[in-house]
């Protein structure tokens, strides 16, 4: 489907989703090292690998976030659920950790809300599609997006800052107010 306009939100939960990975990552860590000095010769190997790749993998993440870069840590959450998987108390936590891995990323994504003649779309998991009609009230202003329902429920969420915006907000919300007049 074709958009006349998307708007995209900012994600409230990114940084929470990254603390919430440093500190499953640095506690397996622990409890790795902790495994290690309890003296099992048979996960010694496996034990220092896993410690070793994440010392290295924290490293590099603090580097990057130095640098103010997006960081991701779907490897490192992933990785940690492998030597969990190898290690004899509480294997199980590697399917958290391995789940947390693969849907990262998507948690981590700016939610984006589609506008076209036909319908509003909100693009998450799983989509969400309404029609005009089920609105009031669309407006965009000072980077803030508010959609009033009909049954009176509100949402109101900030957009992301972007220099390269190609329409203004007189223009997005002209659009809007002529698609709500003309679903009535």
């Amino acid at each position: 489907m074709i958009y006349q306009y998307v708007v995209t939100l900012k994600n409230r939960f990114r940084d929470g989703i990254d603390r919430f990975s440093i500190l499953a990552c640095a506690v397996s860590s622990l409890l790795f090292l902790e495994a290690y000095f309890s003296g099992n010769e048979k996960l010694m190997i496996l034990v220092i690998g896993g410690v070793l790749v994440l010392l290295l993998t924290a490293f590099n993440t603090y580097r990057l976030l130095k640098l103010k870069k997006r960081v991701r840590f779907n490897y490192l959450l992933m990785l940690t659920g492998l030597v969990w998987a190898g290690m004899p108390l509480y294997p199980w936590l590697s399917i958290p950790l391995i789940l947390m891995g693969l849907v990262e990323h998507q948690a981590k994504k700016d939610l984006e809300i589609g506008f076209s003649d036909a319908e509003i779309v909100f693009n998450s998991i799983p989509r969400k599609h309404y029609s005009w009609g089920e609105f009031t009230n669309i407006v965009l202003k000072d980077n803030l997006l508010t959609l009033d329902y009909t049954n009176n429920r509100l949402f109101q969420r900030e957009t992301v800052d972007d220099e390269d915006d190609d329409c203004e907000e007189d223009e997005f919300n002209n659009y809007c107010r002529t698609r709500l007049n003309a679903s009535l």
